[in-house]
């Protein structure tokens, strides 16, 4: 018998929590680690289509990438979205724990994964973590040969996609590449100090972009559901290796709330 306690425990190995950004909120958030659980399910954010399929499935344990909640919260009740997400969570018993970005900067973790994608040697952190001897911290850099056209093409098949936003010139040569997924231009320093070319990360603003073009760092941006969203899987299989008598599977509801329109 698996407890949701047992899984935390494996997840806190998979990715330790002094990886995580000070501002985070990771780790389990709701819940008995003496519960028992017959399945788990991964899923990128909590929505109202990942709650009701976790119900469905009579899940004990949904791991979100992003937590719930993020930001302290004064109630829970269903008059807001939040509350109502969580309430409905927790009267169907299911508890909720979330990696965030302690999996973003994992040895095994989302960033890591792209980097081994994309076929990134000699790989780094972009800021490292005094605390691992300076192998692992926030972000990943490593070297690779190509153009910024033929990194994008390599980086869309890599995450399944049809196209990225881009930054920069296309024909420019690139030699190390930055990777940073979901939200987060404010590498975009980091990466200039530590010479790459280009920063891969999943969405980022208007002047943040202009600021990457004035520093001379290119950008590719997926999207932040395409640069985290894949990772689920990965984290799934990872738990179910670990606890055989337990069945853990990734989300099938959840999907890109973002979609080009061509008239």
């Amino acid at each position: 018998m698996t407890t949701v306690g047992q899984i935390r425990d494996a997840l806190l190995q998979i990715a330790p929590k002094h990886l995580a950004e000070s501002w985070d909120n990771v780790g389990l958030l709701a819940g008995d680690p003496t519960d028992v659980v017959e399945s788990a399910m991964t899923c990128l954010t909590v929505t109202k289509q990942t709650v009701d399929e976790a119900i469905s499935k009579s899940v004990g344990l949904l791991i979100t990438h992003h937590p719930i909640p993020f930001r302290p919260i004064s109630s829970i009740t269903t008059e807001s979205p939040t509350g109502d997400l969580m309430w409905n969570l927790a009267k169907n018993g299911i508890s909720v724990y979330s990696p965030h970005t302690a999996w973003d900067s994992a040895a095994n973790g989302i960033n890591q994964q792209i980097a081994n994608g994309i076929g990134l040697t000699n790989t780094a952190p972009i800021v490292v973590n005094e605390k691992d001897d300076n192998l692992l911290g926030a972000g990943r850099c490593g070297d690779w040969t190509g153009t910024l056209s033929h990194l994008a093409k390599v980086l869309c098949e890599f995450l399944h996609i049809e196209s990225l936003q881009t930054v920069g010139n296309l024909d420019d040569d690139i030699a190390r590449v930055g990777i940073a997924c979901g939200s987060a231009g404010e590498f975009i320093p980091d990466a200039k100090e530590a010479n790459c070319d280009v920063l891969i990360t999943g969405e980022t603003r208007f002047h943040t972009c202009l600021e990457a073009e004035s520093l001379g760092i290119n950008l590719l941006l997926p999207g932040h559901y395409a640069s985290e969203r894949f990772a689920s899987e990965t984290l799934a299989l990872m738990i179910q290796d670990i606890f055989q008598d337990l069945s853990c599977f990734a989300s099938e509801s959840e999907c890109d709330p973002l979609h080009w329109y061509q008239p």
